[in-house]
């Protein structure tokens, strides 16, 4: 029973208990100021429950006393002899629900002082030769009292010792529990290592021969690395160990970090992934932007592995506050939908909608848990609506602070001309991707304030032409391949006509017209009408491939194995690579060499990563050098950049190495003189 419902029942029963005592005292002419005390105290007992002050343990012993006064108030009158019972059996009742032993002992105490006055009185007033019957309901009284305080003690007794089980179950289950999360983060540090030489050789060995199996092997190393980082991620917000590493990033960063992801994980050619971000969205927010990127794709993965037919609909906007903004993220998707349920279930632990081993979908269960940890972390919240076979949305918000807050896209004023979208309707065989579409560039135009049109037929097509000022004709690749003359010819008189298809997809020779490969998305379109140069349709630069040529790098690793692959790895780079397996060997190498960039592991024999940075940077500082070192280490539960760079590291990459995120390290830790672009026919 819940407490408050405990203590409401016992103010209530001895409330009552005191209006039966003012009752007497009225009719049996007791005396006349016991009942503004009683009913003073009636008052009091209610006003401390309803402001709960003090605790729990104190406004028991208040109730408990109140109530003894009243038995000892009604007991010490020689009109109660046969009533005293009755009082004392309801008032033990009572507080047995108090589950304790001691109560119980001092209302027998107190029966046995107050029967004990009671003889006194039979004694005064000659009593004691009373008849044999009742003398019989004396001791059938006395009896009563006594076996109810045997039954009474023994129900606290059983419910004491059953909580006290239960809390040795508990604290039983919390240590298995933390056993278990220390086995998954032990467990999961271990594995990095050689998930890390497993990536790092293949990617190696790609550079010389390129063939399916070794894609193969990467993208297995790639998604083991990934559930690797979940499992991480997972203990952390189970033991409460949750990290987070704030950063300014640009907005447009994480949806074009999402669309790459979507376009080397997707394998469903089925599906439409449509992105519709608000060009008002801050260009530079606040926050763990390598948690809102996990957030993002797990979200992609779930709605990936549940949709087979239709497509998934990712919308991101921003809603100011005083604190900043509400980074708000919808990702929809045409798939087999849940129960009210599932839905329940979702946030509560490690939850999957398909647990059969034969299931088809992947998978460790930790996607669900992650979202709602780092959610509840960043301070902000998940909606999921969802019915059975007609598709998911989840909701999240997460409050973000705005370092600039211009707009995220945006287009020069000799670019607003109109645009058209020639789009045939009836291509999507399932109706909510033509909505996403449609949703997608209502939003775009409306947030560009570019005037948008649209046409599903060579006919309207040809008459928005002809009545509008339009610059822009954006097309699919069944549109085009219908309509080639028609467009081919549009080109021909200055239109500008850019083609969504598929990867892979070529333009014929001479057409002249633009291609961006799936999925279109907003950043493409704006760089589109801004007139720049895009080759993908997703780069934010297109400058060629990263070099750091000629820069000098030390890499420090007690793993030999991990040596060969950060040098084969930075090699791809031209840097000029050597290497040391201990902290000391580090230390002796950097007194006689120079390097420009020095590659530290954490936990290494004798020596660990942190200690050995100190000692170069001492040394460091009496050469007049400034090396930059970064923390390469397979160390990478939250939280741990924010340390290593509070010690002294200049920067943090984790392993196994992602590229992506090595060039965004070492374009942020070197002068910009130590790299640079080389051109495609340098490649």
């Amino acid at each position: 029973m819940n407490s408050i419902i405990k203590e409401r029942l016992m103010i209530l029963i001895t409330t009552l208990a005191g209006i039966s005592c003012i009752l007497q005292n009225f009719f049996g002419g007791w005396e006349f100021w016991m009942p503004a005390v009683v009913l003073i105290g009636g008052v009091a007992l209610w006003y401390v429950h309803f402001t709960q002050k003090p605790d729990s343990y104190y406004r028991i012993n208040i109730y408990f006393a109140y109530a003894a006064l009243l038995l000892f108030y009604h007991g010490v009158h020689d009109t109660s002899l046969f009533d005293l019972s009755v009082s004392v059996v309801l008032f033990m009742v009572t507080f047995t629900m108090a589950d304790s032993i001691r109560m119980l002992n001092l209302i027998l105490a107190e029966y046995g002082i107050v029967m004990a006055i009671q003889f006194w009185f039979l004694y005064r007033n000659g009593g004691l030769n009373m008849s044999a019957f009742n003398g019989m309901r004396i001791v059938y009284h006395i009896g009563t009292v006594l076996i109810m305080y045997v039954f009474s003690r023994i129900t606290v007794s059983n419910r004491v010792s059953e909580r006290e089980r239960i809390k040795r179950w508990e604290e039983s289950v919390r240590e298995n529990d933390s056993d278990m999360e220390d086995f998954l983060s032990n467990i999961s540090h271990e594995l990095r290592t050689p998930v890390n030489v497993i990536s790092g050789m293949t990617a190696i060995m790609q550079k010389d021969n390129d063939c399916k199996e070794l894609a193969s092997i990467k993208d297995a190393g790639i998604r083991l690395a990934r559930q690797i980082e979940d499992i991480q991620d997972y203990t952390e917000i189970k033991r409460g160990e949750l990290h987070l590493e704030e950063e300014n990033y640009m907005s447009i960063s994480l949806i074009n970090d999402v669309v790459a992801y979507y376009k080397e994980n997707n394998r469903n050619k089925n599906l439409d992934l449509v992105v519709d971000i608000a060009p008002e969205t801050p260009s530079m927010l606040k926050g763990d932007v390598k948690k809102l990127g996990k957030l993002l794709r797990h979200l992609l993965d779930n709605s990936i592995k549940f949709t087979r037919h239709g497509g998934i609909y990712i919308k991101m906007f921003s809603v100011p506050q005083k604190y900043g903004t509400n980074l708000t993220i919808e990702v929809t998707d045409t798939g087999i939908g849940m129960t009210r349920g599932e839905m329940s279930r979702l946030s509560k632990g490690m939850y999957q909608a398909n647990k059969k081993r034969n299931r088809s979908t992947g998978g460790i269960g930790t996607g669900v848990p992650v979202v709602y940890g780092f959610v509840r972390k960043m301070g902000g919240f998940v909606k999921i609506d969802s019915s059975k076979g007609r598709g998911t949305t989840v909701h999240i918000s997460i409050p973000q602070q705005v370092v600039d807050p211009a707009p995220c896209l945006k287009i020069e004023e000799e670019a607003r001309e109109g645009l058209v979208f020639f789009i045939r309707p009836e291509k999507y065989k399932v109706p909510e991707v033509r909505e996403f579409y449609r949703n997608m560039a209502v939003n775009l135009a409306r947030g560009l304030n570019v005037k948008l049109y649209s046409a599903g037929e060579k006919r309207e097509l040809e008459q928005v032409i002809k009545e509008l000022n339009i610059s822009h004709i954006f097309t699919g690749r069944e549109e085009y391949e219908d309509e080639t003359g028609m467009l081919d010819y549009l080109l021909s008189q200055g239109y500008k006509v850019v083609v969504s298809a598929d990867e892979g997809y070529k333009a014929p020779p001479g057409s002249g017209i633009m291609v961006l490969p799936k999925p279109l998305y907003a950043f493409p379109i704006v760089r589109v009408l801004n007139g720049e140069e895009v080759a993908d349709g997703y780069g934010e630069e297109n400058k060629g491939r990263l070099s750091f040529d000629g820069v000098r790098a030390l890499v420090v690793d007690d793993e030999p194995m991990n040596l060969v692959v950060a040098s084969g790895l930075f090699r791809n780079y031209e840097m000029d690579i050597d290497t040391a397996e201990s902290g000391r060997e580090a230390i002796k190498k950097f007194d006689r060499n120079d390097y420009d960039v020095i590659f530290m592991d954490h936990m290494m024999p004798e020596m660990d990563g942190v200690e050995a940075m100190k000692i170069i940077r001492q040394a460091a500082l009496g050469s007049g050098r400034k090396p930059v070192i970064v923390a390469l280490t397979a160390n990478a539960l939250s939280g741990a950049r924010e340390m290593f760079i509070k010690e002294g590291f200049d920067g943090f990459i984790a392993k196994p190495i992602d590229i992506a995120e090595f060039e965004r390290v070492m374009k942020r830790v070197l002068p910009e003189e130590l790299f640079n672009y080389k051109g495609r026919d340098e490649q």
